[in-house]
C-alpha cells in the first residue's frame, strides 16, 4: 500500500468477492470483481436490489468486457447471487469497453432497458459501429501518436493492427437507451441515487451517490490507488481535458466525509474527500514536473517519462501519451507553453 493509499479507510481491508461471486457492502449492495486482459486486470460492478412495478429484482451498475469467460462468470452470479430474482435494468457509468461491453448481452439476456448519459451511449454506438478501434488504435490513432512524437515502426504497427480494438470488446449496444443526466434520481429499491456528472476521463460520465445508504458509486471518477486516465486522444487533438476532470470533482464536495465510496478499480473506501485532496495535489504536481521540462521543446513522447517512471506495454503506453498531451494542453491553454510543428512533423511545447 502507498502513502497516499494509507491515508484512506478500507472497512472491508483486503477481503474481496471470489470469482462468479458477490460480496454485500451495504444492505442490498453487494460487489462483483470481473477479469481485464490487462495491467489493470479488474473492474468492480455493483449489484442493487430493487424493485419496479412491484417487481422484484436486481440492477447492475457497470457489465465488463465482452469476452466468454466474463459471461460464464456473469451465468454463475445469476445462479446463485441474485435469491432467484431478475435483473430489472443495466446501469452504465461511461463508455468505455469494461463498463459497456457486455451492456448489450445483459439487456438482452433479461429484456431490460440500459441507462446511460447520451453522450457516452452516442459515443459507444459510434465506435462499435465503425470498428475503428476508438482512441486506442487504427490509423488515425497512429497519424494522431506520431504528430506527438510516437515515431517507433513496430510501435506503429501494433497501434494500426489494434483497428478493431473497441469493436471486440463491445460488439453491440442496445437499440435504445434510457438517458441519465446530471441530478437525475434513479429510485432503486426504494432509495434516490442521485446522478453526478463528471468529465476529462469520459464524453459524460455519471457517478450514483445515495443518501440514505451514504454511498457513492464513483465509477473512475474517483479510484483509491491509481489515478483516473485524462488523455487527449485523435479524436478530439485539441481538447483540453484535464481542467474538465478537476473541475468535475467539486461536484463531490456536499458528500459527507464517511460516504462509502464504490470505485471501478481497486477496494472500497472511506476518505473521499482526502482523496480528492490527494488527485489535486498529483496532477499539480505532474503540471509542474512538465512546466520545468518544458524549458527545451518537448513533444508528448519526451513527457510520457517525466509522468511515467515504470516501464509500459504499448496499451499502457497509449494512454500515457493521451495523458502527457493532457497535461501539456492544460499548460498550453493557460499561456504557460506554446507549441510549434517542427520540420519533422512533430507538435512541440516550450515554456512561454
Amino acid at each position: 500500500m502507498n502513502p497516499l493509499e494509507q491515508q484512506l479507510q478500507y472497512p472491508v481491508g483486503d477481503v474481496m468477492p471470489e470469482p462468479g461471486s458477490s460480496m454485500e457492502l451495504a444492505p442490498g449492495v453487494r460487489w462483483v470483481r470481473m477479469p481485464l486482459p490487462f495491467a489493470l486486470d479488474h473492474i468492480n460492478l455493483w449489484l442493487l436490489r430493487d424493485c419496479i412495478e412491484g417487481r422484484e429484482g436486481w440492477t447492475i451498475v457497470d457489465c465488463g468486457i465482452s469476452r466468454d469467460e466474463v459471461k460464464v462468470l456473469w451465468e454463475q452470479i445469476f445462479s446463485t447471487q441474485l435469491e432467484g430474482l431478475p435483473v430489472l435494468r443495466v446501469v452504465v457509468t461511461h463508455m468505455h469497453p469494461d463498463h459497456i461491453g457486455l451492456a448489450h448481452w445483459l439487456c438482452e439476456r433479461w429484456g431490460c432497458a440500459l441507462h446511460v448519459s447520451m453522450t457516452d451511449y452516442m459515443a459507444g454506438r459510434l465506435w462499435s459501429a465503425l470498428n475503428d478501434g476508438g482512441a486506442s488504435g487504427g490509423e488515425s490513432a497512429v497519424r494522431h501518436f506520431a504528430r506527438h512524437g510516437l515515431t517507433d515502426p513496430d510501435s506503429q504497427e501494433k497501434i494500426r493492427g489494434r483497428s478493431s480494438y473497441y469493436g471486440e470488446l463491445v460488439p453491440d449496444l442496445p437499440r435504445s437507451f434510457i438517458r441519465v443526466r446530471h441530478a437525475d434520481k434513479l429510485e432503486i429499491g426504494g432509495h434516490d441515487w442521485e446522478a453526478i456528472a463528471g468529465f476529462g476521463h469520459a464524453p459524460e460520465h455519471i457517478s450514483f451517490y445515495c443518501a440514505d445508504k451514504r454511498v457513492l458509486i464513483s465509477g473512475d471518477m474517483v479510484l483509491p490507488r491509481i489515478s483516473t486516465n485524462i488523455s487527449v486522444f485523435d479524436f478530439e487533438p485539441m481538447a483540453n481535458p484535464l481542467p474538465l476532470y478537476l473541475n468535475s470533482l467539486d461536484a463531490y464536495g456536499p458528500l459527507p466525509h464517511d460516504a462509502l465510496v464504490l470505485p471501478s478499480h481497486g477496494r472500497p473506501f472511506r476518505g473521499l474527500h482526502e482523496r480528492i485532496a490527494q488527485q489535486h495535489a498529483h496532477h499539480a504536481d505532474r503540471l509542474a514536473e512538465v512546466i520545468e521540462a518544458c524549458v527545451t521543446p518537448q513533444c508528448a513522447a519526451d513527457i510520457v517519462p517525466v509522468l511515467f517512471k515504470r516501464k509500459l506495454d504499448l496499451h499502457q503506453m497509449t494512454f500515457a501519451m493521451g495523458e502527457a498531451l493532457a497535461h501539456l494542453h492544460a499548460l498550453y491553454y493557460e499561456g504557460k507553453l506554446t507549441r510549434c510543428v517542427g520540420d519533422d512533423g512533430i507538435i512541440r511545447f516550450v515554456r512561454t
